[in-house]
């Protein structure tokens, strides 16, 4: 059963780093849209092109317009704290208790 909890654990970790790192590319994509940034640089294309599916699929779903401010960013991120304290935390919990 160590095997299992061990795998079950190194996937937990895995979609936890996964989901900090796409926070923090959500987080990025936020902040260049304050400004006005350059459409062919190619830090504005990887965030748009890494977040642009997700958020049009929220904003489509859920469409909340309070004065032209978007809120589909953070809208994603609290589903995304929501995955790290719900579902990694039930599999490292799994984990431990297999051991």
């Amino acid at each position: 059963m160590f095997i299992l909890s061990n795998f079950l654990l190194a996937v937990a970790q895995a979609l936890n780093l996964v989901l900090w790192m796409y926070m923090w590319i959500i987080i990025g994509r936020a902040v260049i849209s304050w400004v006005n940034p350059d459409p062919s640089n190619p830090i504005v294309r990887f965030l748009y092109s890494a977040t642009e599916p997700l958020l049009y699929r929220v904003r489509r779903a859920i469409p909340i317009f309070a004065g032209g401010i978007d809120f589909s960013a953070m809208i994603v991120l609290i589903a995304i704290y929501f995955l790290q304290s719900f579902l990694v935390r039930s599999l490292i919990d799994l984990a431990t208790g297999l051991r």
